[in-house]
């Protein structure tokens, strides 16, 4: 492996990085990174939008505060306690879950993950693109937008390709100068277009459940991350500080943007990035090419994080490329749908938040089963086939995808009848997790017996 003068190592570049468990000597990471990964990726238009989403819902003050607390701890919990199991196994989080879905069964849920890596890649990379743009056109300066994106891109894609440690050194340094910027930002706006936002009505249950479900995935969409930025820590590490340098990482990005989404929505025409970006910028005053600088940047920490893993779960589901290649062709594919998807941007943004969710809950809530309820905690305990794990996986997202969501294209039985309140989420991980836990202690009895 290479080294910076700086000291950052350049990762493993061979298919072995991904499905290794990082050896001893390399496990060196310092554990304040725990804290600055879980939290810079949140730093961006996205937490802002969710909270101006509150309002446009019909949600007032107190009714989103309360969603905003409640959906963003049930969100960021499970990432949290998945951030443990990094250190003991030294694998990324996808490769680590193969414990309970073996080799085979691990294939599907990485894959999947890589598909959803590469449409969040899009999908932050549009409003950053515009934003760049923007601040370009206020020098004089033209652009495309094909270009202001494959600037970023390129950028992001030399991160994913160094790999891990540049990609926390990105959420370290460049996350601790987004939140001073976006701070500020925020006072300001607060200041000059704030206002507590008052609902016409008590919303109802199926829009509360609806909106607790959307601030959930904010974060839960993480927990295919976690273990991929705590497996450089020693094996030794305290667990209980991993998880708790975790959750509040993600709630302390997460929680006060929304916040402030919350009470500046006055300032959006609409609940769209755009829209949010545009109000911002004028709000801002002077302030506004800071603005936009800042959104710009904000899709590199999130972006950088969003490559690296994809390049990880391609190498899980089975594409034994090596990790540059697998890091290369993710930021190429990502860079294409963007400037195909641009137009479409909103509508690509609100189905990845709530649909993504389908099938991270049930898995994740094997993959916690696994590690907390079972007990069997030995780092390379993996069959190499296809488990029951992998088929309850398969099962449970089948079923609550079948049953309960509600989308544009299709309303599930259980979700008409609630009136379109969607629950599937968590049904298919507290399903999953106590069918999985269940039938592994069980078995465990029997064998003892």
């Amino acid at each position: 492996m290479g080294r910076w003068r700086d000291g950052l190592a350049m990762e493993e570049a061979g298919a072995g990085a991904v499905s290794e468990p990082v050896p001893p000597e390399r496990k060196t990471m310092r554990m304040d990174r725990v804290f600055w990964s879980h939290f810079s990726p949140n730093l961006g238009p996205g937490g802002w939008v969710t909270g101006v989403l509150l309002v446009h819902l019909g949600l007032g003050f107190w009714s989103g505060l309360a969603a905003i607390l409640v959906g963003n701890l049930v969100g960021a919990l499970p990432v949290a306690l998945a951030a443990a199991i990094g250190p003991v196994t030294g694998l990324p989080q996808m490769e680590a879950s193969r414990r309970a879905l073996g080799r085979q069964g691990l294939r599907l849920p990485a894959f999947l993950n890589w598909i959803y890596c590469i449409g969040w890649d899009a999908v932050n990379n549009v409003p950053a693109a515009v934003a760049l743009i923007a601040l370009l056109a206020l020098g004089g300066v033209g652009a495309p937008f094909w270009l202001a994106l494959g600037v970023l891109a390129a950028i992001q894609m030399v991160a994913s390709i160094y790999g891990h440690d540049v990609v926390q050194a990105l959420q370290k340094y460049l996350g601790a100068l987004l939140l001073v910027t976006l701070g500020a930002i925020g006072i300001l706006v607060l200041v000059r277009a704030g206002g507590v936002p008052h609902a016409a009505h008590a919303p109802g249950a199926a829009v509360f459940v609806l909106a607790t479900a959307i601030l959930a995935s904010f974060n839960l969409s993480w927990a295919s991350y976690s273990s991929d930025y705590t497996r450089y820590l020693p094996a030794g590490s305290d667990p209980k500080r991993v998880v708790r340098l975790a959750l509040f990482g993600l709630l302390g990005s997460a929680v006060p943007f929304q916040i402030l989404g919350l009470l500046t929505a006055s300032a959006s025409a609409e609940a769209s990035p755009t829209a949010v970006i545009n109000g911002l910028a004028q709000q801002a005053g002077w302030l506004g090419p800071v603005v936009l600088g800042a959104i710009a940047l904000s899709s590199i920490t999130g972006n950088s994080f969003n490559d690296n893993t994809a390049s990880y779960s391609l190498i899980s589901a089975g594409i034994r490329v090596p990790r540059v290649w697998a890091a290369i062709v993710t930021a190429s594919i990502g860079y294409g749908l963007a400037v195909a998807g641009a137009g479409h941007y909103a509508d690509l943004y609100a189905s990845y938040l709530v649909m993504t969710l389908y099938w991270i809950a049930p898995w994740i809530g094997i993959v916690l089963a696994d590690w907390y309820l079972v007990h069997d905690r030995r780092p390379l305990s993996d069959p190499p086939g296809w488990t029951r794990g992998a088929t309850i996986f398969v099962v449970t997202a089948v079923l609550t995808i079948s049953l309960f969501s509600v989308s544009d294209l299709y309303t599930g039985p259980v979700a008409r009848l609630l009136g379109g309140a969607d629950i599937g989420y968590y049904v298919g991980f507290a399903v999953a997790a106590l069918w999985y836990a269940a039938g592994r202690k069980t078995a465990r009895v029997g064998t003892s017996a």
